[in-house]
């Protein structure tokens, strides 16, 4: 029972108690009419009838596998036709449901609580515990973030770091990936935890923390670890986004066993162009090569991308076991706030904006270097105002 605390399953159990008779209904009357108010307050919801489809929620295609077979039932649809202001026993069955006279009571009655099939109580496979129940309303129960100004920077960056590769996503497993400063993607959005809360024991012993979680469209929840825990367990999107550390990406000394990778590359521009003449200094393209660097500045002054004019190799690092192309955009993501926005003509007359010019002393260049070596890169960000790296959590 890892899956269920025990106030769950007494609730899960209680909701498949024969409930009392009223006015005169069997027990299994009484049922008959619950699940297809069930179906009516979706459809008071909705402004239709639930519909089959894989693209539609589970509990959509469930209602509306129920409702075919309370369509098919002709004890079902008199019981029914006098409560259905709404004209949804009308509509004509669409999925293949096996024959309600083959069918015994307790599979008729499983079939219309959701159960699908299911043979024993503890799978509960499609009926919502109401924790699951609790969690969705606290994810759907949020507000305006009135400080999205300062979250804001976060979000497009995990997205370009998505588009580069940098981060990843990947299908949520435990409640230990649930931490402060984490992203993941629920209901469709990005979902940033900002705040956890002290940790506190529920009635049941069970740890949880309460999150502010702060959504990319500008709106925040107030949560119980758990109930996003839920929420992403339940969500067949849901994903975590992982966390861009590269670790000791390359060393600057091969030992044995070792395969070399290619080598990062800083270079300097001889170009006479007025705005490259007066940042000479401080302006470098910075990048990675598995070949040799002077063979990849062959012909540079013909390259658009080396700002059409030779260059000087100013310092390199060699790389050893790394993803190259993971490699370079992480660095150019540290160094994409002094990014050089300039834009020259090829030998053809056609703009040309390069994207690996920075503005950055090389110095720096060497500390960035440095920090991915020991791993902490990540927790760095380049300020172009102080020329300097500097914790991103500041």
């Amino acid at each position: 029972m890892t899956d269920f605390d025990l106030d769950e399953l007494a609730t899960e159990l209680a909701d498949f108690a024969p409930p009392e008779k009223k006015g005169g209904r069997s027990p299994r009357e009484e049922r008959i009419i619950a699940g297809f108010e069930e179906i009516q307050r979706f459809a008071d919801a909705h402004g239709r009838a639930p519909q089959h489809g894989e693209c539609n929620d589970i509990f959509e295609r469930l209602y509306a596998v129920r409702l075919d077979r309370l369509r098919a039932s002709e004890e079902c649809r008199s019981l029914l036709v006098p409560l259905d202001h709404q004209g949804l026993l009308a509509g004509a069955t669409t999925a293949a449901a096996a024959p309600v006279e083959s069918m015994d009571d307790d599979e008729l009655l499983a079939e219309l609580e959701g159960m699908a099939g299911a043979s024993d109580i503890t799978e509960l496979r499609h009926v919502r515990t109401a924790a699951d129940k609790r969690a969705a309303e606290e994810i759907a129960n949020r507000t305006v973030c009135k400080d999205f100004e300062t979250f804001k920077p976060l979000f497009a960056q995990v997205r370009k770091d998505l588009d580069a590769g940098i981060r990843q996503t990947r299908p949520f497993q435990t409640m230990a990936e649930i931490k402060k400063g984490e992203f993941f993607i629920v209901g469709g959005q990005i979902a940033y935890v900002a705040e956890v809360g002290e940790e506190f024991m529920t009635e049941y012993d069970r740890r949880d923390s309460r999150l502010r979680v702060i959504y990319d469209n500008g709106t925040e929840s107030d949560v119980l670890l758990r109930s996003l825990q839920r929420a992403l367990h339940r969500d067949d999107a849901g994903r975590r986004i992982t966390d861009p550390a590269a670790g000791p990406l390359f060393a600057g000394e091969s030992e044995d066993g070792d395969l070399a990778s290619g080598t990062i590359y800083v270079l300097r521009s001889k170009s006479d162009n007025p705005v490259v003449a007066q940042h000479r200094d401080v302006l470098h393209k910075i990048g990675v090569t598995g070949g040799k660097v002077q063979t990849r500045i062959t012909n540079a002054k013909l390259d658009p991308t080396f700002l059409l004019a030779d260059v000087e190799i100013v310092a390199t690092y060699e790389l050893y076991n790394i993803n190259r192309t993971r490699l370079e955009n992480l660095i150019h993501r540290i160094f994409d706030p002094a990014r050089l926005d300039i834009e020259i003509k090829d030998r053809f007359g056609n703009p040309v904006i390069p994207r690996e010019w920075f503005l950055v002393p090389l110095f720096v260049v060497d500390q960035a270097v440095e920090r991915i070596k020991d791993g902490t890169i990540t927790g760095y960000r380049y300020d172009p105002k102080a020329a300097a790296l500097t914790r991103a959590d500041k």
